[in-house]
């Protein structure tokens, strides 16, 4: 189900790629773009992220970026972003269904954003708009323990995964483009029953770097 969703992600990206190269002719303002850049999440049960006794996971973010003007300020900004998210916890924490010591909780995502964005001055836009996520892996890890193979949570997890994002983005003359952005999740990343009924939600906030090529 999970790799059928990615296909279908995958796929629609690259069908609206289509149509809007057809459209470049009439609508020169339509740019397609890569980014790559640095990633910094956690997770939220709905209290304070330090109280839930769990600490920052560090990874990336890669993907493809398509800027489509609206008008003179607006504009939207879909994205397609294969993104590193999850949590590292402690031994003290334990959400009673998995409970192994300290470990990474990797949550990877092909998410995709799409950014509403208005410039307040040249190059500067403000950014902000809805998310769904696919969840592609799920695992907990444990580098200094002999724990076998990495434990797979796929079961735990749910595979499509909502928030929204806030963010603001710089632009070149040339193309190049520096990008700030926050997302909440709304939704419940945990599918199991043993999870005492609460709503384990992501939080990532990630700076990226890209660049357009038209």
């Amino acid at each position: 189900m999970k790799k059928l969703l990615f296909l279908t992600a995958i796929a629609v990206l690259t069908f609206n790629s289509s149509i809007a190269q057809e459209d470049t002719s009439s609508d020169e303002g339509i740019s397609f773009g890569v980014k790559v850049g640095g990633n910094i999440s956690n997770t939220s049960n709905g209290k304070e992220i330090s109280d839930d006794g769990t600490d920052n996971r560090y990874g990336f973010n890669v993907g493809a970026v398509v800027h489509i003007p609206i008008s003179e300020k607006f504009s939207l900004q879909p994205e397609v972003v294969y993104s590193q998210q999850g949590f590292t916890t402690s031994s003290e924490f334990n959400l009673d269904f998995f409970d192994i010591g300290d470990i990474i909780w990797r949550f990877d995502y092909i998410n995709i954003p799409i950014m509403a964005s208005y410039q307040v001055v040249k190059g500067l836009t403000l950014q902000a708009g809805p998310q769904v996520g696919f969840n592609i892996n799920a695992e907990v890890y444990n580098s200094d323990v002999d724990l076998g193979d990495d434990f797979d949570l796929s079961d735990e997890t749910n595979t499509v995964d909502f928030g929204a994002g806030l963010g603001a983005q710089y632009e070149l003359d040339f193309g190049l483009f520096f990008q700030v952005r926050y997302v909440w999740g709304f939704s419940n990343y945990v599918d199991s029953e043993d999870a005492d009924n609460e709503t384990y939600s992501n939080r990532v906030g990630s700076l990226s770097v890209g660049y357009f090529f038209n």
